[in-house]
């Protein structure tokens, strides 16, 4: 329900302070808060500013609604030009409430005389006083958030600055992981590389090989060039001038640099830049053994030479002149090995009807040094005694005991002309003198004008029979125990026809052996290979068929043992008739 509304004419400004007085009254009286009812009156007092400033009369209009079910009423005033309400300017309206709607002021501005007006300006100082104390307690409770947010945020920031250290300290982390990652990684690669340079270097025992192969392994890998200087190298050679770095690497034994820059590694002199070689750096590395043997000289693929391949580098180089240095004395062990054992094979005897030819190929691994031999010779009687033996093992001492059993060989073949005989007192020998040391032998023995050969064997591969019509077979007669084994054996004589035109093949292990197979496979290859042999090459050159016999064997040996081969042809008999005393056999090769 609402009440009559109170009009107050506003036309000067004592109008608009009564008006304002009344408006405090009013809601003083009606028990609003001082906090709406300030606002309520300031609100107001602003607006009867503004009717003054736009002068005439303005009608306040003060209308009070009384309290509904809910309880408390409504203050309304509104602000708007005096007489009638044509025109353009729109109403002003605001309302508040009021808890004690039973309270209502009948005073109209008339009312408001200057002690009313001195007690509202008490009131309202009363109002300002309590609305300061609330504002103090505001403003500390404010200062108190503030320093409470400033808190928070103090401590916001240093969590987001050890967030950020954190993080920071994390990625140094990561990166640091990264480098050491890419270090090991660089690591492993360079020490792989090495690993598989050094086994290419030293696995071959021949010095060129080397020397070809290590440029190979290192352009354009790690260098833009590689040269190697052996200081036994003919000075006429492709050598040509050497830089001034490889002169002193090779005089100090130190690896030298050379280059506009120093280059700043280990173990490593630096020197200007060669004057071969003005915009590249140089690495000159000594190849060293047991002595200096010469330089290995790097010319880098950029600007620079990376510290960590430098260093593996020189490393290599080490290894490498290592491997240089045993093979160049390899090869003169190699060398005396050969001359040693060419010197005891025999210059094979000529005879009007019997030919012979021989071969003897070192194993082209180790020292050269084995045990094969090859023999023949005349007896007093007019016979000839053809050997083929081997000693087990190789080195040095197996090459002796091969020469002591030629020797003794011949020195019983004196006291016994069977070749069983021979072989007993050589077995007797190695049982008695030399110990956990045994050899094979095979002995033929040929009587002039006898059709038959006699023979006895100790542990040896049997030999093969090429009658004149081209069949080959096999002494397949057990051979004996080898000799030196620690039991005593007597060995015993065999005969085979050997009819005129017909060759006996002896040979030792090497020539038919071969790891995948077993020896009978290598008796049959050997069977065929002789059997395939025309009977115009046997007739006309022995030496050119023991040659064309041992190609199709050897083609897939792996040569780690020596081979022995004695071809032993009968001549025709008109040939035997004819023969000149001069012709025979032919010196080996």
């Amino acid at each position: 329900m609402t009440a009559a509304a109170d009009i107050w004419t506003i036309v000067s400004a004592a109008d608009a302070a009564r008006a304002r007085t009344a408006m405090a009254c009013v809601t003083a009286a009606a028990g609003v808060p001082v906090v709406e009812r300030t606002r309520f009156v300031t609100a107001v007092t602003e607006k009867l500013r503004w009717c003054l400033d736009q002068g005439g009369a303005w009608d306040l209009l003060v209308c009070t609604h009384q309290a509904d079910t809910q309880g408390g009423g409504r203050l309304e005033v509104v602000v708007r030009p005096a007489g009638p309400t044509q025109g353009h300017q729109p109403d002003w309206q605001l309302s508040i409430m009021r808890p004690e709607a039973g309270l209502t002021s009948d005073a109209g501005p008339a009312d408001v005389d200057s002690a009313g007006m001195a007690e509202a300006l008490l009131a309202a100082d009363e109002d300002t006083a309590e609305l300061l104390d609330r504002l103090d307690g505001q403003e500390g409770l404010v200062r108190s958030y503030r320093e409470e947010l400033h808190q928070t945020n103090q401590g916001v920031l240093a969590l987001h600055a050890e967030l950020e250290a954190t993080a920071l300290t994390q990625h140094n982390l990561l990166e640091a992981e990264r480098a050491a990652r890419a270090d090991a990684e660089s690591a492993r690669r360079l020490l792989t590389f090495l690993a598989d340079a050094s086994d290419t270097v030293t696995e071959s025992l021949h010095h060129e090989d080397i020397l070809r192969q290590l440029p190979d392994l290192l352009v354009p890998r790690y260098a833009r060039h590689a040269d190697v200087w052996l200081f036994d190298d003919n000075p006429t050679t492709r050598h040509g001038h050497r830089p001034a770095a490889a002169v002193a690497a090779a005089r100090t034994g130190r690896p030298q640099h050379a280059a506009a820059h120093p280059g700043g590694l280990t173990g490593v002199d630096d020197l200007p830049p060669s004057a071969l070689a003005p915009t590249r750096p140089l690495l000159c590395v000594p190849l060293a053994g047991h002595r200096i043997l010469g330089v290995l000289t790097l010319t880098a693929r950029g600007s620079r030479f990376d510290p960590d391949e430098a260093v593996m580098l020189i490393e290599l180089a080490r290894r490498t002149g290592i491997a240089l240095d045993n093979a160049r004395r390899y090869e003169q062990h190699r060398d005396t090995a050969e001359a040693l054992q060419r010197a005891q094979l025999t210059e094979l005897p000529t005879t009007p009807d019997l030919f012979l030819a021989a071969r003897y190929l070192p194993a082209t691994h180790g020292l050269n040094i084995g045990g094969d031999w090859y023999d023949a010779f005349v007896q007093s009687d007019g016979s000839l005694l053809a050997v083929v033996g081997d000693v087990t093992g190789h080195g040095l001492r197996a090459a002796v005991m091969m020469g002591q059993l030629r020797t003794a060989l011949r020195a019983y073949a004196v006291e016994s002309d069977t070749p069983a005989g021979i072989l007993t007192r050589l077995h007797r020998m190695l049982r008695h003198q030399q110990h956990e040391l045994y050899a094979t032998a095979v002995i033929a023995r040929f009587r002039p004008g006898d059709p038959t050969v006699a023979w006895a064997a100790a542990g040896h591969p049997p030999g093969l029979v090429r009658d004149p019509a081209g069949t080959v077979h096999v002494l397949e007669t057990k051979p004996g125990i080898m000799l030196g084994v620690p039991l005593p054996y007597e060995y015993q004589d065999h005969t085979v026809a050997l009819p005129p035109g017909s060759t006996l093949a002896l040979y030792t292990d090497g020539l038919i052996e071969r790891r995948a197979r077993g020896i009978d496979a290598g008796i049959d290859r050997l069977s065929h290979a002789l059997a395939a042999l025309s009977t115009a090459e046997l007739e006309h050159d022995l030496d050119t068929a023991a040659e064309s016999l041992l190609k199709p064997m050897l083609h897939d040996s792996e040569r780690d043992d020596d081979v022995c081969l004695l071809l032993c042809r009968t001549a025709p008999d008109t040939v035997a008739r004819s023969f000149p005393a001069a012709h025979g056999g032919r010196r080996p090769r």
